[in-house]
């Protein structure tokens, strides 16, 4: 087990490692770095060309290629126009990242990748060589078609390929290129034309499929609208571009617009689809004091939205970017495939010069016959398949997910929930409602239970304990006046204490009633055996009052450890900090395999890396700050409700964005279906590349085969990718 990440200390979900995941993302966004959207790269050797040459150039510090995202970050005092002409040279394209409004529409892939115009031209130009050669066209005629569809469609690949070579790195730009200028040497016209032309289409194809996958976070940002109706002091109403509008503006939403920014209602009632946050269909009342969030859809009645912040730090803003970056993240699978195909690549080309050579020499083999099959083997030794069948697949999964309401933080979270084994569930807040209610006061002194109940709200009035909340409400829904406390220390997992009226009073559960009382008063353990969660308000060494509060579980709760013992999940342990017979009733309810109770923070954090080591991987999910030394230990830390938290979202290995556990066991579900489609990729790739580098030295593959199999692999294994993006995983 990895060792505990740190935490902020008011964080709401797991930290994120920065080892190995941040060494792999590179340079973070800061002052002095930009970020660019690169085109045109077809492969993962052809990120690490562009990242080379920008690398090199005068004031860049470090830069980062994400073949995934296809984004390039920069860090350093550099001109974007200087980037972008360097990106140039090595025959792609690059320029800074905005934000793309709804008013700018994207363009069709056929026009925003130029190499689709040379292609489709380079398939005309061999198509009429083709036409040509059998109706009695003379060579003179024939080769300089041939030529001719060679040099528009492998322009690009040659400049690539010319980069890559000046940066010491065999890509597959490379061995294309010198495939087909060896197949001329030795007047193979046709298939040295074929061998471009056919990498050429595949590589468009490649990137045309890779684009689609990329866009749901496109399309994701397109749902907040470009303008909002803003509210003047005097009532006037006018539209406005969301980058004007400042927090605390107050703009209307009419019946069936989009929420153009994140806020808080202040007038009006209505239901709203959360879907593209949330991922969940069913429309949600709004009324006044409820948060909305920025492309979420109005639906019946008029809202007034007061804006809780700007455009650019909405919630979907802020899915999206983080929805990119963990699709350009690598996965552990990944960074093996690479390491592979670094070793892979150069033993493949080293053999393809020992068949040309070694027979020529020294068995006076033909040299045209040894050249050709040398050449078919240099084809081989193309990794394209096998280094891009990880990258689609996260891509995919990242995407599917975000649209359903589940944020995955990368491949590195990814394939860990795929070995989820077992998951720890925290009680308050996740399998219950986390809204527990005043069942019961017992007055064990002279006054009132009104007087008592008053004196506890008093005491636990600036705790965020979800109890002490319980009790503030019921003395206020009581009409009791709630007095000032001085003095208030919060004890984590026992309870607070406070001065009320010059009296020093605490109140807390099992815990501070043992260090101050020795003990649980006996009418405490009577509302205990009635599954309600005893607290205990006293002073000094003299117990005041008792109260009991029931928390009931979550209506999808029981169906949600169904689902994850369904999905393969084989143990489910509910971990929380309250009285046994509390947590015995709420694990029988919902089904948990077992239950750990009386637990403070760093008991839940124990018991997780017990589990890890017991049980293999394993998933905490919780939402409290008390659950975040635990979040942090697991495997896999998930954080429930995300949806506007910034600390969940910016820290959370995996974020339900819905207050609802049932996405749990599709995000499980989703991951391992990821997993799956990943292995197969890999197997698929590695078993064409055996047995291809095995029947090229032995004259049964032809060059046009030896590309057809390379490129078609890279297609089927990004088609098997994308298969990701349809529908919820079954």
């Amino acid at each position: 087990m990895s060792a505990p990440r740190e935490l902020p200390m008011l964080s709401m979900a797991p930290g994120l490692d920065p080892e190995p995941e941040a060494r792999e993302r590179g340079p973070e966004p800061g002052p002095a770095a930009e970020r660019y959207r690169v085109d045109g790269m077809d492969c993962a050797a052809c990120a690490q060309t562009v990242e080379k040459v920008v690398a090199a150039l005068d004031g860049v510090r470090a830069a980062r290629v994400s073949f995934g995202n296809a984004t390039m970050t920069v860090e350093g005092d550099v001109a974007p126009a200087r980037v972008s002409a360097a990106v140039a040279s090595a025959g792609y394209r690059a320029a800074p990242v905005t934000r793309r409004r709804t008013s700018e529409p994207v363009a069709p892939f056929w026009r925003s990748d130029a190499r689709t115009v040379s292609t489709t031209a380079s398939v005309v130009l061999l198509a009429v060589a083709v036409i040509a050669t059998p109706a009695g066209a003379s060579r003179a005629v024939a080769e300089p078609l041939y030529l001719a569809s060679m040099a528009v469609g492998g322009w690009a690949i040659a400049r690539a390929a010319l980069a890559a070579l000046r940066r010491r790195s065999l890509d597959m730009n490379v061995l294309m290129t010198l495939a087909a200028v060896g197949a001329v040497g030795i007047g193979s016209y046709a298939e040295g034309a074929w061998v471009l032309v056919l990498f050429a289409v595949g590589t468009t194809l490649e990137a045309y499929a890779f684009d689609r996958s990329r866009r749901s976070v496109s399309e994701l940002m397109e749902l907040a609208p470009e303008q909002a109706r803003v509210i003047a002091e005097d009532g006037s109403e006018r539209l406005m571009p969301v980058e004007e509008i400042v927090v605390g503006a107050r703009f209307l939403v009419r019946p069936g617009e989009r929420i153009a920014l994140d806020g808080e209602v202040v007038d009006g009632r209505s239901s709203v689809d959360e879907a593209p946050i949330t991922g969940e269909s069913v429309p949600v009342d709004k009324e006044s004091g409820d948060r909305v969030f920025a492309g979420t859809l109005n639906a019946h009645g008029a809202l007034t939205v007061r804006v809780s912040k700007a455009a650019g730090e909405s919630t979907l803003a802020r899915i999206a970017a983080l929805v990119e970056e963990a699709q350009g993240s690598r996965a552990p699978s990944e960074r093996f495939v690479d390491r592979f195909a670094k070793v892979y690549t150069p033993l493949v080309v080293a053999a393809a010069l020992a068949v040309a050579v070694v027979p020529v020499v020294l068995f006076g083999g033909s040299f045209d016959t040894w050249v050709y099959r040398a050449l078919a083997l240099l084809i081989v030794a193309c990794p394209c398949s096998l280094v891009i069948s990880i990258p689609v697949a996260v891509v995919s999964a990242v995407g599917r997910a975000a649209r359903d309401g589940v944020l995955v933080k990368g491949g590195q979270a990814l394939e860990d929930l795929a070995r989820v084994r077992t998951v720890a569930i925290d009680k308050t807040g996740t399998l219950t409602g986390g809204r527990p209610v005043l069942r019961h006061v017992g007055a064990l002194d002279d006054g009132s239970e009104e007087e008592m109940l008053a004196l506890v709200a008093a005491v636990e009035r600036r705790s965020e304990h979800p109890l002490a909340r319980a009790l503030v409400q019921a003395a206020r829904d009581r009409g009791l006046a709630v007095g000032e406390a001085d003095g208030f220390q919060a004890l984590p997992g026992r309870g607070v204490v406070a001065r009320v009226d010059g009296r020093e009073l605490w109140a807390g559960g099992p815990r501070l009633a043992s260090d101050r009382l020795g003990g649980m008063p006996e009418d405490a353990l009577w509302l205990e055996t009635r599954g309600e969660t005893a607290m205990v308000l006293g002073e000094g060494d003299r117990a005041l009052a008792v109260f009991g509060l029931a928390d009931q579980p979550r209506p999808e709760a029981a169906a949600a450890v169904s689902d994850l013992r369904r999905v393969g999940i084989g143990r489910v342990i509910m971990l929380t900090g309250d009285a046994d017979q509390v947590a015995a009733s709420v694990s029988t309810q919902v089904g948990a395999d077992e239950y750990r109770a009386g637990m403070l923070p760093e008991d839940k954090l124990r018991a997780v890396e017990a589990l890890d080591t017991e049980r293999g991987p394993v998933a905490m999910v919780g939402d409290g700050i008390n659950d975040a030394p635990a979040l942090a230990a697991a495997t896999v830390g998930v954080a429930m409700g995300a949806a506007g938290t910034d600390a969940a979202l910016q820290s959370a290995d995996v974020a339900l964005m819905s207050d609802d556990l049932s996405r749990l066991p599709h995000a499980v579900r989703g991951a391992r279906q990821a997993a799956g489609v990943m292995r197969q990729n890999v197997i698929a790739s590695l078993a064409v590349k055996a047995v291809f580098v095995v029947l090229a030295p032995l004259g049964l593959v032809t060059l046009v085969l030896a590309v057809a199999a390379d490129m078609g692999m890279s297609l089927l294994v990004t088609l098997n990718g994308l298969r990701l993006l349809r529908g919820r995983p079954r």
